[in-house]
């Protein structure tokens, strides 16, 4: 079972199967073109742009980007998003990026009818966090996209999240069902998600892995913890990914994980056909070049 310790061992990963072709969408974003310049050094990723090749080429010059790099011409940002999907869509790219487009604009063009890479499934945000003094890259899902999941919603996350994990080469996620406490209380509904989300992976309804839930933090990431409630746990102190039940649990973990404790994130959008990376601007040059390592080795996993 593959364990990633960190981003560079991801990276190193990717390196091996060859650089995955990245479509990106309205690419005049010197970001996410600085970001795919350290991809293309490291042998990670090649790119294609679509986007206003007016304002494309000179950003080239200033990344370092080679000028012979494709570029799709579209300067209607909506179009531009569509011409980047559809590159996927015949196979000319395995992983979708956003770049200088309203997240909206870009979704709409994600889940477009006849042209967009919908599953059937819910588009989700997976996190991962590189925490310092941690052995292995901690796994968060969902605190960036879906607000207030109901259990059908959850279950998509949860999918997702497990199938992503094993396209990455980690054949048994180790999965917490995260609530406040470990009781089943009808007036807590984490918990009654949780309880069925578990019982459906018993019954064999989920992809492979070993899920439970309810679980509260302290059990899920401390044996010592567990220890002293008396819970007998099969993953505690060995978590892959921890399911938050709202958004807000979520973006509060994922942002305590990088202010107080200096973790390193990386996320990756789900629930299409290929991999979709969608950082905020305010994303380091590194962690986008994350990102995309992410997708590309959630990709490789996947053929």
């Amino acid at each position: 079972m593959a364990m990633y310790r960190n981003y560079q061992e991801i990276r190193e990963r990717v390196k091996g199967g060859g650089p995955v072709t990245v479509s990106v969408a309205v690419a005049q974003d010197r970001e996410v073109l600085a970001a795919l310049k350290m991809a293309a050094q490291e042998g990670i990723a090649k790119a294609i742009l679509v986007g206003n090749e007016a304002e494309i080429r000179p950003l080239l010059k200033v990344v370092g980007l080679p000028e012979d790099t494709p570029i799709v011409h579209e300067s209607d940002a909506a179009k531009a998003a569509l011409k980047a999907v559809s590159l996927v869509r015949r196979g000319e790219a395995q992983v979708l990026m956003k770049g200088l487009i309203n997240s909206s604009d870009f979704l709409r063009a994600v889940l477009n009818q006849e042209e967009g890479l919908r599953t059937g499934r819910l588009l989700s945000h997976l996190g991962a966090f590189e925490v310092p003094g941690q052995e292995k890259l901690l796994f968060v899902s969902d605190g960036g996209m879906n607000i207030a999941p109901g259990l059908k919603e959850k279950k998509d996350i949860l999918v997702n999240a497990m199938l992503a994990l094993q396209g990455m080469g980690i054949a048994e996620p180790r999965v917490a069902l995260l609530t406040a406490n470990e009781m089943v209380n009808p007036k807590m509904i984490a918990t009654v998600d949780a309880q069925t989300l578990a019982e459906m992976a018993a019954a064999g309804e989920l992809p492979n892995g070993v899920i439970e839930g309810p679980i509260a933090l302290d059990v899920a990431f401390s044996p010592e913890a567990a220890g002293h409630k008396g819970i007998s746990s099969r993953i505690s102190g060995q978590v892959d990914l921890y399911l938050v039940p709202t958004i807000e649990v979520g973006n509060v973990l994922g942002k305590s994980l990088i202010y107080f404790a200096g973790a390193k994130m990386a996320g990756v959008i789900l629930g299409a056909t290929h991999p979709i990376v969608m950082t905020s601007r305010a994303e380091t040059p590194e962690g986008k070049l994350n990102s995309i390592a992410m997708a590309c080795l959630m990709n490789t996993g996947k053929q």
